[in-house]
């Protein structure tokens, strides 16, 4: 496991995008335990770039410029839907300390759609991956399961530790309702701009 991995997975899974954000507003509206059933849901939503890599899907979409436009606009779609409904969902966003519990299911399977559609996900295993693993290696398969395995080692941990910061600050803004209307909208407006910001690359 090389140094240069290591340094490349931590500072894509620690630069914040819309898994974080996420695993933030988890924290911050339901506390604690919900941003590591988020931060869970977020590490599985990166097998099937996984799977995509190891089986080859890669190199299609690496010379099927349809294909890949095709993935960047349902991600586009997908972040522009989270902005609006961010945005509408006051419930969405919220610190009280009667809030009702939300199923972990729905945390989870909305946190494994955030990262199926992440791009940066899509870039990280459809370009990057494949550069740590030697063309002439014999057991290339396995050795990129294993450097993907550590990427989402790497990706729970992180993101736990953000969602458990949210967390904490919960408590700070129980009773300052402007603050979690600024604070949706912020989120709101985060999901929007990664959304652009896709869509013109």
């Amino acid at each position: 496991m090389s140094i240069e991995f290591l340094l490349t997975s931590l500072i894509v899974v620690a630069t914040p995008g819309t898994g974080v954000l996420y695993t933030m507003a988890a924290g911050l509206s339901r506390g604690a335990r919900a941003s590591i059933v988020a931060a869970i849901g977020c590490t599985l939503g990166i097998i099937p770039h996984m799977v995509a890599a190891i089986t080859g899907l890669a190199a299609l979409l690496h010379t099927s410029a349809t294909a890949f436009q095709i993935l960047k606009y349902l991600g586009v779609a997908y972040l522009l839907y989270m902005a609006w409904s961010t945005l509408r969902d006051k419930n969405a966003l919220t610190a009280e300390k009667d809030t009702a519990p939300r199923s972990a299911t729905k945390v989870i399977i909305s946190a494994i759609l955030i990262n199926i559609l992440n791009p940066k996900l899509t870039i990280f295993f459809f370009a990057f991956l494949p550069q740590f693993v030697s063309a002439g290696e014999p057991n290339a398969l396995l050795r990129m399961a294993e450097l993907s395995a550590v990427f989402m080692l790497l990706t729970f941990l992180v993101f736990a530790a953000y969602g458990r910061f949210a967390a904490a600050m919960r408590r700070h803004v129980l009773s300052r309702p402007r603050v979690l209307t600024w604070m949706r909208r912020v989120f709101a407006g985060a999901f929007a701009a990664l959304g652009a910001r896709l869509a013109f690359l």
